[in-house]
């Protein structure tokens, strides 16, 4: 039988902890929420009169549920109105000392059957347990922002933790309608420790100069389905709450080096840039705490013309061959598909206008607009057909050797001036256009799969590739209704840069034992509104392919840190690839 809990103490009444008050009032709990000064309570008051209401106005709760609401909630100056509450969280600022003041106090004030919990999400729950006598009943209980709204909260446990405190604190959560993970008191927790990182190595991007903050941005957005790309959603979390609990993890977590903040981060902090609260971060916004972005966006170079592209011909047989014909052929282009004999041609003709009958029945084009798009499409199993085009697009197996032979080949054949694009993953751009006489021509365009659907295309330009041919690439993007992002030769770009790392880091993470697959995936999920878990999204793209994108940044960056983690390695060794195989971090076969 759990100890009963009906009063709630709330400690600290800003953003988060206004809204961990409503959380508990609006489920039925009386709560005693205090701050340091009547100030401070009556910003909080109101934080938590204007939640309320917008919720009134959006029909989420009816005016008598808002009062009823406000009437459970009573707010107090100083902790010494904490003394008969049966639980008690704070929601303070991010310092050590501060928080073990008050765990030290709340020791002192509270009754001894009380539950002492803290909302930290990077500090040590067990230094901050140690402040009191009473460190078996300490916990963490780790809300998200915003907390009425975000449906994960982590458990964290010290080794000290009674079991008995960690279960009526999950049965509270259940109470509040939470999603909970309960795990063991490391840096970052889940959320944190896999989300920073890749936040983080952002930064470091945009500060390299490598990509602009809105391709970056829009990489992330378009090509993950992320709800908020990483520079913006630093500046709402704020760069000066970021750069603590990055330094926190890096002190706590192993010293990674991926986790020391990046020093323009630190440079922005210390001038004062520390996102929307401020009203300037890596974006500049109409006013402090303000959403609006203001200025002008990065443009590309329009001062550089593209070259005239009415003909395209595309090199290969698999599933982003037919996608991008299918693209090119709808957005009008003339397309030469060549494929390595007549019976792949015949699979890709059938593939192609498969999908695009999907698409008559979809209502996403008219029967006209197929047929206008099907008559647009040659094939040929030739490559020397493929003299007379505008623009080269191959997509054939991911091995360099047979991309660099496939442009070596392109090179005799196809009229000077014609661009060569590859659209390859993970592969150095630079390799397959040193295989030609023409590196200027040659660029990368990696379309994302599905390409009739995925709306980003990676513009990656080498050293060698002309300013001309990076503007003819933007230009025909552009046409075909989708969003380019330009970025260096890099391993990895953009997306597969910031995404693989990430699922790399949560397959570390499960190999510590830190937590099962389906709470990390939770965590993702509920507390970052990620569209899927890293471990649901591996076995989808197939753990075969994240061993080998990840080789390859290890490989080119040399960064400890990303190392491929020997779990994954393993499972790839052993047959398990996720869904092509039925067998991945889940079982597939019944599915």
């Amino acid at each position: 039988m759990g100890r009963q809990i009906d009063t709630i103490g709330v400690v600290g009444l800003g953003t988060m902890g206004a809204g961990i008050v409503e959380v508990f009032a609006r489920n039925g709990l009386s709560v005693v929420a205090v701050e340091v000064s009547e100030s401070a309570l009556e910003r909080g008051r109101a934080t938590l009169a204007g939640s309320t209401d917008r919720a009134v106005a959006k029909g989420k709760l009816s005016e008598q549920q808002r009062d009823a609401l406000l009437g459970r909630v009573d707010f107090r100056v100083g902790l010494e109105s904490l003394a008969e509450v049966d639980f008690v969280i704070e929601a303070v600022p991010e310092h050590l000392d501060l928080k073990q003041q008050i765990f030290a106090s709340l020791d002192r004030i509270c009754k001894p059957s009380a539950i002492l919990a803290t909302n930290t999400s990077s500090l040590s729950v067990t230094e901050i347990s140690v402040a009191t006598h009473r460190p078996n009943q300490v916990i963490g209980v780790h809300f998200f922002n915003p907390a009425p709204v975000m449906k994960l909260v982590e458990i964290i446990k010290t080794v000290v933790t009674e079991p008995e405190v960690v279960a009526d604190v999950e049965a509270l959560c259940a109470r509040l309608g939470k999603t909970d993970v309960t795990i063991n008191d490391r840096a970052g927790f889940i959320a944190n420790a896999l989300l920073f990182g890749y936040l983080n190595h952002a930064v470091s991007m945009f500060e390299n100069r490598y990509a602009t903050r809105e391709d970056i941005d829009a990489a992330m957005k378009l090509g993950c389905g992320l709800p908020m790309g990483p520079l913006a959603l630093m500046d709402l979390i704020g760069l000066d709450t970021a750069y603590e609990i990055l330094d926190t993890m890096y002190r706590r977590g192993g010293r990674d080096r991926r986790h020391a903040p990046a020093p323009l981060l630190k440079q922005m902090v210390t001038a004062g840039l520390l996102g929307r609260k401020s009203g300037r971060g890596f974006y500049t916004y109409e006013k402090a705490g303000s959403p609006v972005v203001v200025g002008t966006s990065w443009e590309k170079d329009a001062s550089v013309a593209g070259r005239p592209i009415a003909t395209v011909g595309v090199v290969g047989s698999g599933t982003m061959a037919t996608g991008i014909i299918e693209v090119f052929a709808r957005a009008g282009f003339e397309v030469l598909s060549v494929t390595r004999g007549a019976e792949k041609s015949v699979k890709v003709s059938e593939s192609v206008k498969t999908s695009l009958n999907k698409g008559v029945v979809r209502g996403k084009l008219s029967e006209a607009e197929r047929d206008a798009a099907i008559g647009r499409i040659t094939w040929s199993t030739n490559l020397d057909h493929l003299s007379d085009v505008d623009l080269v697009v191959e997509a054939v197996v991911e091995e360099l050797s047979v991309k660099k032979a496939l442009f070596a080949s392109l090179d005799e054949i196809c009229k000077p001036g014609v661009v060569l694009a590859t659209t390859t993953s993970s592969l150095p751009v630079i390799e397959c256009a040193m295989a030609t006489q023409r590196p200027a021509d040659v660029i990368g365009l990696h379309f994302f799969n599905p390409a009739p659907v995925m709306a980003l295309v990676e513009v990656v330009k080498t050293i060698r590739t002309s300013p001309a041919t990076v503007a003819t690439a933007n230009e025909v993007i552009a046409r075909l209704g989708k969003t380019a992002v330009g970025c260096a030769d890099r391993a990895g770009f953009i997306v597969n840069a910031l995404l693989f790392p990430y699922l790399n880091d949560a397959v570390k993470m499960l190999e510590a034992s830190y937590a099962t697959a389906d709470d990390i995936d939770a965590a993702m999920k509920l507390g970052c509104g990620y569209p899927m878990g890293p471990f649901e999204l591996l076995d989808v793209v197939g753990l075969d392919v994240a061993l080998a994108i990840q080789r390859e940044l290890y490989l080119e960056l040399r960064e400890p840190g990303f190392s491929p983690a020997p779990l994954l390695e393993h499972l790839v060794t052993a047959g398990y690839l996720g869904r092509k195989t039925g067998r991945g971090f889940r079982d597939h076969t019944h599915r």
